[in-house]
């Protein structure tokens, strides 16, 4: 058998649990999505063209995380396979080597790579940005579609709307109450005899603009008894969207920021918190672009050795270390986040020390030498059940 049949072979066996990985994986995390965007559909009224649209948006998110994942776990379930039907045997008594079985799939790895990083460098900063928009347009299209006249509205946190007449074709209200409670120590009454709700998409902002009225306060932990009457030509209310755009502050957040905006706010950074902070994305995106290079080199060996250690064991150890991988630079990105590392280096520790221990992995695998690692399940194991046996053979 030629080596580029074999390296086809490899290269399908790898590919197929793999795509089927990704699909699963990434529908598991868009379900945790679900009953946030289902409420929009029950409460708000919101077409499942748009809700499609925000599962479209979330979906460059997710993929950065799970392409690695799928792709570990595809060499895993393909090199498994080829260890329990001992095809690997029947490959080095052929005369080919581990080395060289391991070549289309770095070739897999650097398609994988070179897809994820892309991902994180251009489409996720992106998306990341058009599902804000998007949420921002339905909240603040269905804030403006629930003030109905005549009708009190507590659609707005902490804040009663009631206008005695709307026009909807000039998007305006007549003799609007409000009443405002956010501040609990000076509650206010407003009256207006005129209002308008203003967004604005750049600042994901909510404007409600009032004109000729009055506002009513009486501070309620003041000791005397006062009141306070306040007239205005024009005064404008920030409205809270609610849960709709929980955690979403005025500004782009880092991880909206284009490559090249990221550079520039890099250099112009005012502060050495703020550059840390922008410098960690900087390199998380490169580093998480490198995952499936690094992870080929844990994969292969856990596929070959996982069946002498017993079934799922290897598949165990897969997840274990991808969480550690991961857990590692989240950990990285912290210290760097705080100025106590460089995040040039600190955040490619994680990738530095699993190709070292992988080539490790990878060269013992190759000739055929036994990891103590991979046999503590089934050592483990057979402790369990021998200490059962002893306890059922006493009377």
């Amino acid at each position: 058998m030629s080596s580029i049949r074999i390296h086809k072979y490899i290269l399908k066996e790898i590919s197929i649990p793999a795509f089927l990985s990704l699909l699963i994986f990434t529908f598991v995390l868009l379900m945790g999505k679900i009953p946030r965007l289902a409420e929009l559909v029950i409460n708000k009224g919101v077409p499942t063209v748009k809700i499609l649209q925000l599962f479209s948006f979330l979906l460059p998110t997710f993929l950065s995380i799970t392409i690695p994942l799928s792709f570990l776990l595809g060499i895993l379930l393909a090199f498994g396979r080829f260890s329990a039907d001992s095809e690997f045997v029947a490959l080095k008594a052929s005369g080919i080597s581990l080395y060289n079985l391991v070549k289309p799939v770095f070739l897999l790895a650097i398609i994988f790579s070179l897809l994820t990083a892309w991902i994180t460098i251009s489409i996720e900063p992106t998306s990341k940005t058009a599902f804000r928009s998007q949420l921002f347009q339905i909240a603040s299209s269905s804030a403006s579609v629930s003030v109905k006249p005549g009708i009190f509205n507590d659609e707005f946190d902490g804040i009663v709307l009631y206008a005695r007449g709307v026009d909807e074709n000039r998007g305006t209200m007549q003799d609007v109450f409000i009443s405002d409670g956010r501040e609990d120590e000076t509650p206010a009454i407003i009256t207006a005899q005129q209002g308008r709700l203003i967004s604005n998409p750049n600042q994901y902002s909510l404007t409600l603009r009032l004109n000729d009225g009055s506002i009513h306060r009486r501070p309620t932990k003041e000791k005397k008894s006062t009141y306070q009457v306040v007239s205005f030509t024009s005064y404008d209310i920030n409205l809270d969207m609610g849960s709709e755009l929980n955690n979403n502050k005025r500004r782009r957040s880092r991880g909206e920021l284009s490559w090249a905006d990221l550079n520039s706010a890099i250099d112009n950074a005012k502060n050495d918190k703020s550059r840390a902070s922008l410098q960690v994305e900087k390199h998380e995106r490169i580093v998480i672009a490198f995952a499936p290079l690094v992870l080929v080199l844990i994969g292969v060996p856990l596929g070959l050795q996982s069946q002498r250690s017993g079934k799922g064991a290897g598949f165990a150890l897969a997840l274990v270390v991808f969480l550690v991988y991961y857990v590692l630079l989240s950990f990285a990105g912290t210290l760097a986040g705080k100025g106590i590392f460089p995040a040039a280096i600190i955040l490619w520790l994680p990738n530095f020390c699993f190709l070292l221990g992988g080539s490790w992995f990878l060269h013992n695998t190759a000739i055929e030498k036994d990891l103590q690692l991979f046999t503590i399940p089934k050592r483990l194991f057979n402790r369990l059940t021998s200490r059962s046996h002893k306890k059922r053979e006493r009377p």
